[in-house]
């Protein structure tokens, strides 16, 4: 039976594959750059799967379970990216994310139970806080595309390079929306109501419409790219507000139902 003490094994092991992969992306070695990356996925989900079932429950309870499978979905992001695109730096930005988060999990562990609140012991609790992890790490890897855009291409933006932005956002934004209807018809079966203003609530409603001017704004004929890239990264602020800011704002402190405790 897995234990979250093992863990570092398979971070080790997985981020060791995912370097490779991204040195074999820098040196066009496209085999070695999907081999290395997917071997490496299918290491931290092995993990991810083993902890379920140890746990006789998904994963998903705490922020340290929902870091998992962020940094499970960044690499896969970075992968699909890089297979569609080619873009060479992707799996190195995906590779460094992922460990920034695996860290934090190392060196911030938490407790996990067994233990789930009846609410959490819904069918629609994993599916939804799984597609919302993707979306984010998908809307990650558009941030990635601003921050590139914005402060080291600066000039000469080619019009593939942001139909990549739009793209990544599109896909993000949709399965934040499917996350959002999978939360409502969760939140339904829970507590008798599809919606009521939860902070965390609030703050995805929030996230939600921040993206939606974004993919607006772009269809401007005369919108300005660089102001559209502020608004992305502005907007990827406000996710990571819903993600895990709530949690230390005084109105969801013992008021939240969404807010992860140990």
């Amino acid at each position: 039976m897995v234990t979250w003490e093992q863990f570092i094994y398979f971070a080790i092991a997985a981020v060791l594959l995912w370097v490779v992969g991204a040195w074999a992306a820098w040196r066009k070695k496209s085999a070695i750059a999907y081999t290395s990356t997917i071997i490496g996925l299918v290491v931290f989900f092995s993990f991810i799967l083993m902890m379920w079932i140890s746990l006789e429950r998904p994963p998903l309870r705490t922020m340290g379970e929902t870091r998992l499978w962020y940094s499970f979905f960044l690499p896969l992001a970075g992968i699909i990216v890089y297979s569609r695109w080619r873009y060479q730096w992707i799996l190195s930005f995906s590779t460094v994310l992922a460990l920034v988060f695996i860290c934090i999990n190392l060196f911030k562990p938490e407790i996990h139970s067994k233990t789930l609140m009846p609410a959490l012991q819904s069918p629609w609790f994993a599916p939804h806080v799984i597609v919302y992890m993707f979306a984010y790490a998908v809307l990650g890897a558009s941030t990635v595309m601003a921050l590139y855009l914005l402060f080291f291409k600066r000039k000469n933006i080619a019009v593939e390079e942001f139909d990549i932005t739009d793209n990544l956002v599109y896909v993000g934004l949709a399965f934040m929306t499917i996350g959002m209807l999978f939360g409502a018809l969760w939140a339904k079966e829970a507590w008798g109501h599809y919606w009521s203003w939860d902070p965390k609530e609030t703050w995805a409603a929030i996230t939600w419409f921040a993206y939606l001017i974004y993919v607006h704004y772009r269809q401007i004929p005369s919108h300005r790219p660089k102001f559209a890239l502020w608004v992305l990264l502005i907007s990827f602020v406000l996710l990571q507000m819903c993600w895990w800011g709530i949690n230390y704002l005084p109105s969801a402190q013992g008021s939240s139902v969404h807010v992860y405790t140990s």
